[in-house]
């Protein structure tokens, strides 16, 4: 994936922002979906990199569609990386800035939805401090949880999940499966973020992005609970 990325990047054009926004509008329109018409408290638990910016531009349209959202970042702000800085700084104008970390618990309690935009595909070894901490509070309580792209916490290619992980109910991955959803828990849902399939094809992959009349789709699973739809998936 991290080869998809650079590809629609340095040689197809494609801005960091760009996709990052299409994610985020993808993943507060699912999220929509998801409550049925219902209203709701949602709590964003993001990371510094592209799923936490993702997160954060999640809550924007979260909040111009009149919901009460609280976002938890995971780190010091001076950590995001550029892109997720340029939507944590919208988002602060928009009038809704970062909620201390250390009452986390609080907003997760008066929240119905949680919204995990913590790690996505970049994890490496295991979730440590911060992360961990709000990992481990997102699973409490039985909330309702939604992950962006891969739960935080689970590896992306093997499905493996060597410290505390997200068990969320409804999982957006983004632009191609990964290999390590296949046994996922809940439901699981593919999003387009805009990346053509040329790209895909100059990597050997016969994926066919099945996005004809939405900006993402559900992949079917089995009563097992795999996910067959992953044929091509990336790892």
């Amino acid at each position: 994936m991290r080869e998809v990325d650079r590809i629609a990047v340095e040689e197809f054009g494609l801005g960091i922002l760009q996709m990052m926004e299409n994610a985020g509008r993808n993943l507060a329109d699912n999220l929509l979906t998801m409550l049925d018409g219902a209203k709701a408290e949602i709590t964003i638990l993001a990371g510094s990199g592209g799923n936490g910016g993702g997160g954060l531009c999640c809550a924007r349209h979260l909040h111009n569609r009149g919901f009460k959202v609280w976002v938890v970042i995971d780190r010091e702000q001076a950590e995001l990386t550029t892109a997720a800085r340029n939507q944590l700084q919208i988002l602060r104008a928009a009038g809704v800035p970062p909620m201390d970390a250390s009452h986390a618990r609080d907003f997760l309690r008066r929240s119905q939805v949680v919204v995990d935009a913590l790690i996505g595909y970049g994890l490496r070894g295991t979730p440590q401090g911060r992360t961990a901490e709000l990992i481990d509070l997102c699973n409490d309580r039985g909330r309702r949880i939604l992950s962006l792209d891969v739960p935080s916490g689970l590896n992306a290619t093997t499905g493996d999940a060597p410290g505390p992980v997200v068990r969320p109910d409804r999982t957006l991955t983004l632009a191609l499966p990964k290999t390590g959803l296949h046994s996922l828990p809940g439901d699981l849902y593919l999003g387009d973020i805009g990346i053509p399939p040329e790209v895909f094809h100059r990597l050997g992959l016969s994926f066919e992005p099945p996005f004809k009349k939405s900006h993402w789709v559900r992949l079917v699973s089995t009563p097992e609970g795999n996910h067959p739809g992953l044929d091509g998936a990336a790892d």
